[in-house]
């Protein structure tokens, strides 16, 4: 049996991230908080069906910046490298983090399939975005209606963190990936990964 593994990675120890094993009939087996980098590595370490798994990792935004509001709001959309009246010190135009990647590497190399994704485009192809403000008790409400209501996963009724809600995406996206792989499409490249997404959204996760 082949297990989908989704892991919402976050950026740095001081928040937690989430991972979820979906199997070969839609079941969530697992679901689980992280924090450090070795909580990771050991996880995956000792997954024992690690080589019959596909993983799909999100991509963990760079949080380190330099002071000053406009730097903040600016980082993940102003193309400024090259303007000389706006100097890239510190890298402050980098968007995503390089957290993990030397370890995600190492698996591949020992043949488990590995992509990255940007978790909020694959909730809007999922139709998995809400109105509501981002990662609000709210918003983690309705992604937990909506994985149970429209995606037949069988969650919980108190709320679950949002970390592992997000895993949860990643795992479908997985699963996507492995059963109809024409659903998918790779939107970019990270580090020598493939970051992959929804073509389109699919009726129900592919079984």
């Amino acid at each position: 049996m082949n297990y989908y593994i989704g892991l919402s990675l976050s950026a740095s120890s001081g928040m937690d991230s989430g991972v979820a094993v979906l199997d070969e009939d839609n079941t969530l087996i697992l679901v689980d908080k992280l924090y450090t980098m070795n909580d990771v590595m050991f996880f995956f370490d000792n997954f024992p069906s690690l080589k019959y798994s596909k993983i799909c990792i999100s991509q963990v935004w760079d949080r380190t910046m330099l002071n000053g509001k406009w730097r903040i709001l600016g980082k993940p959309y102003q193309l400024v490298s090259t303007n000389p009246l706006m100097p890239n010190r510190d890298s402050w135009t980098q968007r995503y983090s390089t957290r993990g990647c030397e370890y995600f590497k190492s698996l591949t190399e020992k043949g488990v399939e590995v992509n990255r994704f940007e978790l909020y485009l694959t909730r809007q192809s999922l139709h998995l975005n809400s109105s509501y403000k981002e990662r609000s008790p709210a918003d983690c409400k309705f992604l937990q209606q909506t994985l149970k209501n429209e995606w037949h996963i069988d969650l919980p009724l108190n709320m679950m963190p949002m970390s592992q809600l997000e895993a949860i995406v990643g795992a479908i996206l997985a699963k996507e990936n492995a059963k109809c792989p024409e659903n998918i499409k790779v939107i970019s490249h990270f580090k020598g990964f493939d970051v992959i997404d929804f073509i389109h959204k699919p009726e129900l996760v592919a079984v």
